[in-house]
């Protein structure tokens, strides 16, 4: 990994362990600077009341120039959020994942961010192609070229 990527993730690594996470997110795993696993989950009334996810991020040698790839885990005991952005497979499309990414965004102002995306949600639902979507996308959710909705044309 390059010396950037790794100082960086270090640099947020040891601020998460001394300073902790936000309410309602916590540090799973991040035995080493390829994959780490957060769990989120949205405090307050919301519709996502009670229930808790789990988020993977991936880095690339270039992180934080490049952006992590990050979505919900889902397997046979995590589920990803019924959400608007949210596809069944966990991938998020959310243009900070994309092409609203900055360097000067962390690993956790990326879950303060999908915390909150969670808990401003009004209705419970997938996105309307996410069966077309799921039935034809890349292991890693960085290779798609999501359309956000505020995109100009």
């Amino acid at each position: 990994m390059a010396s950037i990527s790794s100082r960086r993730l270090q640099k947020e690594l040891k601020e998460i362990k001394t300073e902790g996470c936000p309410v309602g997110i916590t540090l799973l795993e991040a035995e080493n600077f390829d994959k780490w696993l957060f769990s989120i989950e949205v405090m307050g009334e919301s519709q996502y009341q009670g229930e808790a996810y789990t988020l993977m991020f991936r880095f690339p040698p270039m992180y934080p120039i490049e952006s992590p790839a990050v979505q919900f885990v889902v397997d046979q005991t995590h589920q990803s959020p019924v959400h608007p952005h949210v596809y069944s497979n966990g991938h998020i499309c959310a243009s900070i994942l994309g092409t609203d990414w900055s360097p000067v965004l962390s690993v956790v102002s990326v879950c303060v961010t999908l915390q909150s995306m969670l808990a401003s949600c009004k209705k419970k639902e997938r996105p309307p192609d996410n069966d077309q979507y799921v039935s034809r996308a890349p292991d890693n959710p960085k290779k798609t070229r999501f359309h956000y909705d505020d995109d100009t044309v």
